[in-house]
């Protein structure tokens, strides 16, 4: 079920980081730098509108990739392990250089059969 992605990391209306950090199997230290945001910041603020824009590219991110291979796991291991064609970085690697949107860009292309 793709939509289980999203149920597992809100809190209510909001996307919880400690939520994304479980379910993405990342340390709460990993998940701030990715999101360029402090640490302490996402964990007393998680309403803050920067907090959940930045954890909502993410969730973009993950949810979109989940559509694209059917299953939000194989999503995940895509986000932290495959490197990109052209950019030589995985999507990951690629948000943490704060081009998350080229990111769901790429993914918007393969879904409509446009392999980079």
């Amino acid at each position: 079920m793709l939509a289980a992605f999203l149920d597992d990391i809100r809190d209510g209306d909001l996307i919880a980081p400690r939520l994304m950090a479980k379910r993405l199997r990342l340390p709460m230290t990993r998940l701030s730098k990715l999101a360029h945001l402090n640490r302490n910041t996402m964990t007393t603020r998680p309403a803050s509108p920067a907090v959940q824009e930045k954890l909502g590219q993410i969730a973009r991110i993950i949810t979109r990739a989940a559509v694209l291979t059917g299953d939000e796991d194989r999503a995940i291991i895509w986000f932290k392990h495959q490197p990109l064609p052209g950019w030589g970085k995985t999507p990951e690697e690629l948000v943490e250089d704060g081009l998350a949107q080229e990111v769901l860009d790429d993914l918007e292309r393969h879904g409509e059969g446009v392999y980079s």
